[in-house]
Formats: structure tokens, sequence, C-alpha cells
């Protein structure tokens, strides 16, 4: 009885005394398996991006969220890739085989995560706050979250939206990410 009370009284206290949430507040597990602060990523730019291996958009964003990563660099930006197979199955293996394929097919470097679902009742707490903040819900594989330094998502792309396209928004964060840190020294 009196732990159920003490839940009630937590979830009645003011939202100005609850932990302040953001992208970066939530752990997730790695593609080995290893538990992973997101908080490591504080202070850059990140892509959140639901990745799936046998999917028709596979190809073009592999290779194009390599290209962006490999330009603008670990220090100020970071693609974090979460494989799903929630949508027409196209993410089949699991973390192993996941990170072989992807390693061998695009040489990726950027952080990949152990496959998660990204929508519905099982989402993962890291994509249901990217889901809350932005009003967008994945339909597909390849949606992109953009988050900024400080965890709060900036906006939200579609698989049918390239990489390409969201390019400038991204470059202008990292940009304005660099300008302070030379204003800081």
């Amino acid at each position: 009885m009196i732990p159920a009370v003490l839940l009630l009284l937590l979830l009645l206290l003011p939202e100005s005394l609850q932990k302040d949430k953001d992208f970066y507040t939530f752990k997730v597990v790695n593609i080995r398996g290893k538990l992973v602060s997101l908080e490591k990523y504080r202070g850059s730019v990140s892509l959140a991006v639901n990745v799936a291996s046998q999917c028709g958009y596979t190809d073009g964003h592999y290779k194009a969220l390599q290209q962006l990563q490999r330009d603008l660099g670990s220090s100020h930006f970071n693609v974090l890739a979460f494989p799903c197979n929630q949508f027409g199955h196209q993410e089949p293996d699991g973390d192993r085989e996941i990170e072989s394929f992807i390693r061998r097919n695009y040489s990726v470097t950027f952080p990949m995560f152990s496959k998660i679902a990204v929508s519905g009742t099982g989402a993962n707490a890291a994509f249901k706050y990217l889901i809350d903040s932005s009003g967008k819900e994945a339909d597909w594989n390849f949606w992109k979250y953009l988050i900024g330094t400080d965890g709060q998502v900036v906006d939200a792309w579609g698989p049918t939206v390239t990489v390409e396209e969201i390019r400038p928004k991204i470059n202008e964060l990292v940009r304005k990410l660099i300008l302070k840190k030379k204003e800081e020294l």
C-alpha cells in the first residue's frame, strides 16, 4: 500500500520538480550489446535514424549517411543508427549479422545500436521521446530525427526526403556549434 501511495505522490509532483528529459538523457544498447548513455553525444549535433538492411532506401541512405559522417566528423556531429524490423520485415537478422553487413557493404563508422522498435506501444523510450517532441512518428525505414546539442529535436523527415536535402540544415547547426566553440576559446 505505501509504495503505491509514494508512486502516486511522485506522479503528482509538478513538472518543474521532475527531471527534465531530452534525447541525451536516455540509455540504449549498442550493436555489440553494451549499455550506452546517449549523454556522451551531448554538445554535438546528432541525426537519429531507424535503419534496415533490406529496404529499397538502404543503399542510398547508408552511402549518404556515411558520407555525411565522414564530411562533418564525430567531434561535432554523429549519425546514430537504430536498426528496426517493424516495417516490411526488412531488418530480419540479429545485431551481429547487421553489423557485419553494414561494415562490409558501406564501411560504416558512425555509432550503431541494437535492433529496436521505433513506433507503437513497444517503441524504445528514446524514440518515444523523438516522436513526442517532433510530432512525427516513423511509419517506414529511414526516418531521420535531427537533434541539437542540447538534446532537443530540431526537425524530422521520412525516408523520401534524402540526406542531401537535409544536409544544409545539419551543416548550419554544425557551423553554429563550431563558431560557438571558437568564441569560448
